[in-house]
């Protein structure tokens, strides 16, 4: 039975659904009569079938079609039907896969969720339950090894960032660069729609995993290689881009002041926490870990559970103005340390860093000195939010 007021809104809306397929012909009419009841705005992308795929699609010549003479992977599908679909004025496509695991009837959820929401540059991702008995255990697993990268390169918590069943925001996406074609453009599609501003979230809806009918082409040793290096990349491009990015984004939205005063001194982390995350800021910072301090002290705060901008923030104590200091001072206590008598003063640091050629003396001076510092900077700072909580909570209380 048509949805006659889904259909009205997805007009209005101008979304799309779109259908890839690569060999589902048990299911495959079964998805396209149930979106149907919803509207006609439909791209169906033959990906290469070697079945009956064209045979049925023959039926819904009126639908917009898009086929591939071989298959190319999901993810060429999904890029080709994207961009078919901005060439015809779309803003949002929906799609949905074709083996049948999802329910159209799903779909007003989706567009009851963007009609709701107050920024429209919106990612839904349908979540499964995946704690039901029907769902195969390597599926589940592999769901939850995903949420977890996913937030690792967003901070984003997520039931669910495998399911199909989405929405998209093709117009707000058209200018990012993707370079993935199988599986795993989907995880990187979401990852750099975060990235890009997209608020990216999770709807709950319905799943069947019909073992009869379902028909999976997901290669177990392939894909999740292709997925893990995927992952891997992304998360190097988390550590050295995209959070230093944010970080100064930030700092130059709100202005130095007010950033210490939100972001630090305001934050809701206990005065402990936050005085780790100096302590450790301060640490990397000082430490002769050159080129990777951004990605030790982003890692070590995720690992550690530290607050990361509070931690980002004070790496950053070896802006170039103080490096010579940094060096003279690691330098000296070094030599003190390991008994050595090399003189240099701050003149030929500066024009050389002649102090280098004595390597060992400003190692271990260095990290003498990364210690020293995160031990103060870590203990004074714990008494100074200590005061200024109990200041607030006095102010609040009076």
């Amino acid at each position: 039975m048509k949805d006659i007021t889904s259909h009205h809104k997805l007009n209005s809306l101008q979304c799309c659904v779109i259908i890839p397929t690569f060999n589902n012909p048990k299911t495959l009419k079964r998805v396209i009569e149930g979106v149907l009841n919803y509207t006609e705005n439909i791209i169906v992308v033959n990906d290469g079938s070697t079945d009956t795929t064209s045979k049925i699609l023959e039926d819904y010549s009126l639908l917009e079609q898009i086929h591939f003479e071989e298959n190319k992977g999901k993810g060429q599908a999904l890029r080709a039907a994207f961009k078919h679909a901005e060439s015809l004025g779309y803003v949002y496509a929906i799609t949905i896969d074709s083996d049948g695991q999802h329910f159209p009837e799903d779909i007003p959820v989706f567009i009851e969720a963007l009609e709701a929401s107050e920024d429209k540059n919106l990612l839904l991702i349908g979540a499964r339950n995946m704690s039901q008995k029907s769902v195969p255990k390597k599926s589940s697993f592999g769901n939850k090894f995903s949420n977890f990268w996913y937030w690792a390169e967003t901070g984003i918590k997520l039931q669910d960032t495998q399911s199909g069943f989405r929405l998209y925001p093709i117009q707000h996406l058209k200018n990012l660069k993707f370079y993935t074609s199988k599986f795993e453009f989907e995880i990187e599609v979401i990852v750099k729609a975060a990235w890009s501003g997209t608020v990216v979230k999770n709807i709950p809806i319905e799943v069947l995993y019909d073992e009869d009918e379902r028909v999976s082409h997901f290669r177990p040793f392939r894909d999740f290689t292709r997925i893990s290096i995927l992952n891997t990349w992304l998360v190097i491009l988390t550590l050295l881009y995209i959070k230093p990015r944010d970080f100064f984004r930030k700092l130059k939205k709100k202005g130095f002041k007010r950033f210490i005063t939100e972001d630090i001194i305001g934050s809701n982390d206990s005065p402990q926490k936050k005085a780790l995350s100096i302590a450790l800021g301060v640490f990397i910072g000082i430490s002769p870990l050159w080129g990777i301090q951004t990605i030790t002290v982003i890692f070590l705060a995720l690992l550690l559970k530290l607050n990361k901008t509070i931690a980002f923030a004070f790496s950053n104590i070896s802006l170039p103005p103080f490096i010579p200091f940094i060096i003279l001072t690691s330098f000296q206590l070094g030599n003190f340390i390991l008994g050595e008598n090399v003189t240099f003063d701050i003149n030929e640091i500066i024009a050389g860093f002649e102090v280098l050629k004595h390597v060992k003396s400003y190692i271990v001076g260095s990290f003498a000195l990364a210690t020293l510092a995160a031990l103060s900077s870590g203990t004074f700072s714990y008494f100074l939010f200590l005061l200024f909580r109990k200041k607030n909570v006095t102010a609040t209380n009076a």
